[in-house]
């Protein structure tokens, strides 16, 4: 029997240098009003980040403080944490090339999974890999600044090793703990593109494909500079998802290019229902939509609420084990772009959630309920009848 529908919201939670979405959505401050909001959803379930650079200061030296306090107050709350232990960035006192990457990041996420062992269990050890490994190693955005292929292929294969370790950590502090893996989604649509298309299609899957043993990337990965002990290590190193979590986006997910400059186009429910026939028939894995929301108007956010959430109902009842569905993010959240940006701070200000973020005359971001909230409140509720 497949397991119920469970309805999750989110945070926006990116860490890079210069560009931390807790701080400049103010959640430091309004965290307990964030996560009252987010169970007056009615989700059961939110994927929340952990600010390691702030949690892990200097290596080895931790502050719990007001992570404790989260904890607790979430606990309270009945809200089921689907734990987001990095969403891109590192501290600065560690980059992901760095020799000790990957066993720094499994003792942080041990060090994590220790301290919370009896209140978290759902894990995911690094939010959309192959994001990371474009913006940190093929455009070099955010640290540590790699350009290419062979840049994108040195992110790739630490990221995938210190997945792999992250989770072997925790499983040995936690042996009931579940994993959730989260992908972002890439689709490609026109006749132009900057690697031939069988490549960009396959180089989507490469770091998960890495973790879970696969040897589909290696031949592409050493063409690139991957050392081919490097990769034969996955092969006695691997391990597996409980769950596999798409993040999808109708606006932006689905991408073409026009003289090299990538377009977003708009792909609908048609794109979200690819990319989840697409993952369950390559990892045949129970799948979680992790990520989806747009970017407009109420009504607009709405009519993607409905459509999506009744995509996910079909899917199910034709035996497709989708097991969760994420409205990402509960509130509004600033677009990467502010982080390099001269213009003033809210001409970035998405409003993709269930509530807006509107700043008053003091500076403060409040926090507006929109109709979203009871369509998504009504919706949880049916799914759990």
């Amino acid at each position: 029997m497949m397991e119920p529908l469970r309805f999750a919201v989110g945070i926006e939670d990116t860490f890079v240098p210069r560009l931390d979405e807790y701080e400049l959505t103010q959640h430091y401050r309004f965290w307990r009003e964030d996560l009252d909001l987010a169970a007056e959803t009615g989700a059961t379930m939110i994927r929340w980040g952990i600010p390691w650079y702030r949690v892990e200061p200097a290596p080895g030296v931790f502050d719990w403080a007001w992570l404790d306090q989260v904890v607790s107050h979430m606990d309270g709350l009945g809200l089921e944490c689907v734990v987001d232990l990095m969403h891109y960035g590192t501290p600065r006192w560690l980059s992901f090339l760095d020799d000790e990457y990957p066993t720094r990041v499994a003792a942080y996420a041990a060090a994590v999974a220790s301290r919370y062992r009896d209140r978290w269990r759902r894990w995911t050890p690094l939010n959309e890999p192959v994001i990371n490994a474009i913006y940190c190693g093929e455009t070099g955005v955010w640290p540590p600044h790699r350009t290419g292929q062979e840049g994108f292929t040195a992110l790739a294969v630490a990221l995938a090793e210190g997945i792999c370790r992250t989770q072997r950590a925790i499983a040995e502090v936690q042996p009931e703990a579940t994993f959730v893996h989260v992908d972002a989604g890439f689709r490609y649509a026109g006749d132009e593109f900057p690697l031939p298309l069988p490549e960009l299609l396959e180089r989507r899957f490469a770091v998960l494909d890495l973790v879970t043993g696969s040897a589909a990337p290696h031949a592409w990965l050493r063409s690139h500079g991957a050392p081919a002990a490097r990769l034969e290590w996955f092969a006695e190193n691997a391990v597996q998802p409980d769950i596999v979590g798409v993040n999808y986006y109708p606006a932006f997910t689905t991408i073409s290019y026009a003289d090299g400059v990538a377009q977003p186009v708009e792909a609908g429910t048609d794109g979200l229902e690819d990319l989840l026939r697409t993952y369950h028939q390559r990892y045949g894995r129970p799948l979680f939509v992790t990520e989806t929301s747009r970017n407009g108007t109420v009504d607009e956010r709405l009519a993607w609420l409905r459509d999506s959430v009744a995509l996910i109902h079909r899917l199910r009842a034709e035996g497709m084990p989708v097991v969760g569905y994420t409205w990402w993010p509960l509130f509004a959240l600033f677009d990467w772009l502010c982080r390099d940006s001269d213009e003033p701070l809210d001409r970035w200000l998405l409003q993709m959630g269930l509530a807006d973020l509107e700043r008053d005359a003091e500076g403060v971001l409040r926090r507006v309920r929109t109709p979203l909230v009871e369509a998504f409140r009504e919706a949880a509720e049916a799914a759990g009848r």
